[in-house]
């Protein structure tokens, strides 16, 4: 985790000071930082969810065929999904690098907001020489404090209990909001009713996971949710548009649309065979027929 904490520590110090020493400034730079460097890893993984989606009406008719069979149908969907270079599994690791970050973001983020003599003894073993003139930096943004969860002690004090906990809960709810926003504009329709609903659940339990961490962490890594949702759903919008417009699997890959109980015309130049044949064949003379009679 070492290797991932020391490299975002120096660059949330580096853009701080790049960006007029503003830390909120700095978290939301290095958030659209992070979102761009792990875009060939989550590229990967919306265009295997947006093929799954494709694939869901040949799949809706291998149900049909195989009914109750579910071994022939599992069979049937994997090779499907192998012609097709779908990987179901697709989703996992971009998923486990995005909790990774999320963890090493969070320590940097505490780890460069050193308070107390030990903290910033720590921190400058893992700063570059030329950045430890920026230490101590300035947590404060409006009415937060960016190393702590909730909002300032000082302007708490000054407010009803009833204001105090509203304005705790705005960074909060915009992690929700935020988070459902993203998932629902990631999230692919699919065949399977059970698929689905797990999806829907999914859909509504991430996004209060998200805000739970969000009361209860530093209110730094709030600005990193809501910014890293922002730009994944505005990611997520681009190439859905551009998905609709060109789909990622070749039309002939799409189930031809067939009538029940319809069967296949024979091919045209077939037809035309069978007409020659029967128009080749030679009449009966009745010229024959009259030179018997007058015999």
């Amino acid at each position: 985790m070492d290797i991932l904490i020391s490299p975002l520590v120096n660059m949330l110090l580096l853009l701080y000071g790049a960006l007029g020493n503003s830390f909120v400034m700095a978290i939301i730079v290095a958030t659209i930082v992070i979102r761009l460097i792990t875009l060939p890893l989550t590229l990967p993984q919306q265009r295997n969810s947006r093929k799954m989606a494709e694939l869901a009406p040949q799949l809706e008719e291998l149900k049909k065929k195989y009914g109750n069979d579910r071994n022939k149908f599992a069979q049937a969907q994997m090779a499907l999904y192998k012609e097709n270079k779908v990987n179901m599994f697709g989703g996992c690791l971009p998923l486990i690098l995005q909790l990774v970050i999320m963890i090493a973001f969070y320590q940097a983020l505490t780890g460069s907001l050193a308070t107390n003599p030990l903290q910033l003894q720590q921190l400058s073993h893992r700063v570059l020489p030329n950045l430890i003139s920026l230490i101590p930096i300035d947590p404060h943004f409006l009415i937060y404090d960016l190393g702590l969860p909730g909002i300032l002690p000082s302007v708490e004090q000054g407010l009803s209990p009833l204001v105090a906990q509203l304005l705790v809960f705005i960074l909060p709810a915009l992690v929700v909001v935020t988070t459902y926003l993203s998932q629902k504009l990631m999230a692919t329709p699919s065949a399977d009713p059970s698929q689905a609903s797990m999806t829907r659940q999914m859909n509504i339990i991430m996004p209060m996971m998200f805000g739970l961490f969000a009361l209860q962490f530093a209110s730094g890594l709030s600005i990193y949710f809501i910014v890293s949702n922002v730009v994944g759903a505005v990611q997520s919008w681009f190439m859905l548009r551009r998905w609709k417009q060109k789909p990622l699997l070749a039309a002939e890959t799409a189930p031809a649309p067939t009538s029940k109980g319809s069967k296949p015309l024979p091919a045209p130049a077939d037809n035309k065979a069978v007409v020659s044949s029967k128009a080749s064949k030679p009449l009966k003379s009745p010229v024959g027929d009259g030179n018997k009679k007058k015999e």
